[in-house]
């Protein structure tokens, strides 16, 4: 007998294998009889199981047919791993239920009513870059000034439309510029109809449309789909609820008729993609709309200690309008919640490495059992300067590493220009963007101009006739003007004229998603200064005059280095480290790592060991929600969320100086930790109100070893004798206690050995050889050399 058409016995073997792995919370929910109902599911509460095994206790039942289940999920990998556990729990084709995200069965349902819905039966899909580039198509057939109006921009207000579920037609030309974006989304669309594509936006709105105006077609999948089942329901937009709400009934004097069962799963606590589209009031919506008489809690929470959860829980209490949940575990209390403030964002980097080396050294934990959580992409370059200098190998999931950054790399391009006009790598990259009117077709005729005369780009640019010569003379010039205004000057000022000058910043900024990409270009100003600094330039060592082809004219002595005698100017060596650093310690495939990631990223996973970094106000918060309660809100969502990704250890971290945006900020630490239980946190350095006064605070227990900066105490003592957190050493005196063979130890270079000590005082410099940096000459007034016991 085919297991739906089973009768329904809960007292059969068979059910109580299906169901004894479930808590009372997680089986009321399974067992919900037909009607509408809320699941509140709570970090690490066990969703999918509950999700999974509904499916199949419908099935098993006989409640429901395989044909009349429909089941949204937001990934791919989601709608796999459901379809996995439900072929592995009941002995039926998987294949054919309409299990999937909202894009996949909206592209399902337009392929099997194409006619009805005015497509091809073949219609493609356009990616995102895809689309871009049929929008450039569009703005160059009408001579579309892109200066006015990027193709990006345009992208962004179809796709902002569409989400909206509004037409050309439907939107309102409140200014000539929206009407103009608005005549380009007409044109767009009579485009992509000629040509037989939809891009995704479409997928969902086209799909939605033949919903509502097909009354047979929609019917059909109203009697059709009585079992209705969402995942992550928090982060539905606006139209993908319009969707659900035509597939589960019609709307008859303002009244919702359903036909299904829809059973909603999201928590409200973890709605964190406004940004994109994500409206957490479609929770309430859905209450009141649907009319639902069932709402479930899963509160039992299966992956962390109860101090991390304890954390989590007073934290989001603090957000209005909740619908309102409280974690727990039968874990216990588990290590406290460590708290650490460093004295500026480079000391607390290395702190995270020596604590990651030291968890490492005793086998507690693996390399990809500990994460690194960030608010700003750009927080990431600190930290992996200090893994690498650590040797700790990393990996930046869901993202590149900072030198590997496009806009970095663009960066880059230009600074080498700078030392090297005849770099064809870096002029290729950056002759053409940002966009000055350099086609294909111009470079083409350049490079066949350098082959034939033997000679790099940068000189065959003469050689070149016409409208593509000009510019391409004019980026050459662009280039001469800005090395020969940086002659003299020291590498943050180099790189901060050059972002200028080049357009980088103002490109990034009129891009609506380029706000990510303009801080990292600002921390790329941060990474030269703190490299001249570590490398023992110090901070105002200039760069070097240079002729017409950029060979230095003049040595100074501090800039000779002390392995191969090169002439180095701080420039050329910051070049060669990015270089170095973007080339090595990134992870190999199938190598452990330690896993670097945004709060963002982190959503859905978890790890025993967790750090999040850079808890200051204007940073998290982050300082364009702080003026806003629902910024706020939303911040605070996004704490809760990554405090919940650790199971067994929580590191929370701030500093009291940070290079962000190109300056340096002195920062209060974050709201978010007067927001947390006492009783639950263990401070490793004194706390203070402020950054000028300590406020003693009760503290708890120890961490393994005492090796983090605080000495052994009692646990649940409420004073504890706190050493000097790790620091590194001030400038160097005369009598510095080096000698040849000393062992030392630098915040950048590592562990190394000295092999000669010369000079005295301030001009005390000391030969050292480090096993990964080789041999160099530091200036000991400067360099931070640490004597290793």
């Amino acid at each position: 007998m085919h297991p739906h058409s089973l009768p329904f016995d809960p007292t059969s073997p068979d059910t109580a294998a299906l169901l004894h792995h479930l808590n009372p919370e997680q089986l009321a929910a399974v067992t919900l009889p037909s009607g509408h109902a809320l699941v509140l599911a709570g970090a690490g509460s066990g969703k999918t199981r509950v999700l999974t095994t509904r499916i199949a206790w419908l099935l098993h039942t006989g409640q429901a047919s395989p044909g009349s289940i429909l089941a949204v999920t937001f990934t791919n990998k989601a709608a796999k791993e459901m379809l996995t556990r439900l072929g592995a729990m009941l002995p039926i084709a998987v294949r054919g239920m309409w299990i999937g995200t909202f894009h996949g069965l909206c592209n399902r349902l337009l392929r099997i009513h194409h006619q009805a819905a005015g497509l091809p039966q073949t219609f493609q899909i356009l990616g995102t870059q895809d689309q871009l580039s049929a929008i450039k198509r569009l703005c160059k057939q009408f001579g579309v000034d892109e200066e006015r109006f990027p193709p990006k921009q345009v992208q962004y207000f179809i796709a902002g439309c569409k989400e909206e579920g509004r037409r050309p037609r439907d939107v309102a030309g409140i200014d000539p510029d929206t009407r103009k974006k608005v005549e380009l989304y007409q044109l767009y669309e009579e485009q992509c109809q000629r040509e037989g594509v939809v891009d995704f936006g479409e997928l969902m709105l086209r799909s939605y449309e033949l919903l509502r105006d097909n009354d047979p077609l929609r019917a059909h999948y109203q009697r059709r789909f009585a079992h209705i089942l969402v995942d992550e329901f928090q982060d539905t937009n606006r139209l993908q609820y319009l969707w659900l709400k035509q597939l589960a009934g019609d709307e008859a004097d303002g009244q919702l008729q359903t036909h299904a069962s829809v059973i909603a799963v999201g928590d409200d606590d973890q709605s964190i993609y406004a940004f994109r589209g994500a409206r957490v009031g479609n929770m309430q919506d859905f209450l009141r709309e649907f009319d639902v008489q069932q709402q479930i809690k899963l509160e039992q929470n299966y992956r962390s200690y109860s101090n991390i959860l304890d954390a989590a829980n007073q934290l989001i209490s603090h957000n209005s309008r909740r619908l309102g949940k409280n974690l727990r575990t039968e874990q216990g209390p588990g290590e406290p919640v460590r708290v650490y403030e460093a004295a500026s964002d480079l000391a607390e980097a290395q702190w995270m490495a020596d604590e990651i080396r030291q968890l490492l050294k005793s086998d507690q934990l693996r390399h990809q059992e500990i994460a690194i959580l960030y608010r700003s992409n750009a927080q990431s370059r600190v930290i992996e300067s200090a893994l690498f200098n650590a040797r700790i190998p990393y990996r930046v999931y869901g993202g590149l590493r900072f030198f590997e950054r496009a806009e970095i790399k663009h960066a880059l391009a230009y600074l080498r220009l700078l030392e090297n006009p005849h770099d064809d790598t870096s002029f290729m990259r950056v002759v053409n963007f940002p966009p000055r009117g350099i086609g294909a077709r111009s470079v083409e005729i350049l490079q066949d101009s350098a082959r034939s005369s033997g000679c790099s780009l940068h000189d065959a640019v003469s050689l070149v006739p016409g409208s593509a010569g000009a510019k391409l003379n004019h980026f050459v010039a662009l280039v001469q003007v800005l090395r020969e205004q940086t002659q003299g000057q020291n590498l943050r000022t180099i790189i901060d004229q050059m972002l200028q000058a080049s357009g980088l910043v103002a490109h990034y900024r009129a891009d609506k998603d380029g706000a990510d990409r303009v801080e990292n270009l600002e921390e790329l100003v941060n990474a030269g200064e703190s490299f001249v600094t570590l490398e023992g330039f110090g901070r105002d060592a200039v760069a070097l005059p240079v002729d017409e082809h950029g060979v230095p004219t003049t040595t100074l002595p501090d800039l000779v280095d002390g392995d191969t005698g090169e002439t180095l100017s701080p420039l050329a060596a910051f070049l060669t480290h990015a270089a170095l650093e973007a080339g090595d310690n990134q992870a190999q495939a199938g190598q452990e790592a330690v896993q670097l990631m945004t709060v963002h990223a982190s959503k859905g996973l978890e790890f025993d060991c967790v750090f999040i970094s850079g808890l200051e106000e204007g940073l998290f918060p982050h300082d364009q929600s702080a003026g806003e309660r629902d910024g706020l809100e939303e911040e605070r969502r996004l704490m809760y969320v990554a405090i919940t990704r650790a199971r067994q250890r929580l590191y929370l971290s701030h500093a009291q100086t940070r290079m962000l945006h190109g300056q340096t900020r002195y920062n209060e630490k974050s709201r978010f930790f007067q927001e947390l239980p006492d009783s639950a946190l263990k401070w490793l350095t004194p706390q203070r109100n402020s950054f000028g006064s300590f406020a003693p605070r009760a503290s708890q227990g120890n961490s393994y070893g005492g090796y983090s900066g605080y000495s052994k105490g009692s646990t649940g003592s409420k004073t504890e004798t706190f050493a000097s957190p790790p620091v590194p050493v001030q400038k160097a005196t005369p009598s510095h206690g080096l000698r040849a063979g000393t062992a030392v130890f630098h915040t950048k270079f590592g562990e190394g050995k000295v092999l000669a000590i010369e000079g005295t005082g301030d001009d005390a410099r000391a030969h050292v050889h480090f096993g990964r940096h080789g041999s160099k000459w530091l200036a000991l007034a400067v360099a931070k050399l640490t004597i290793v016991a």
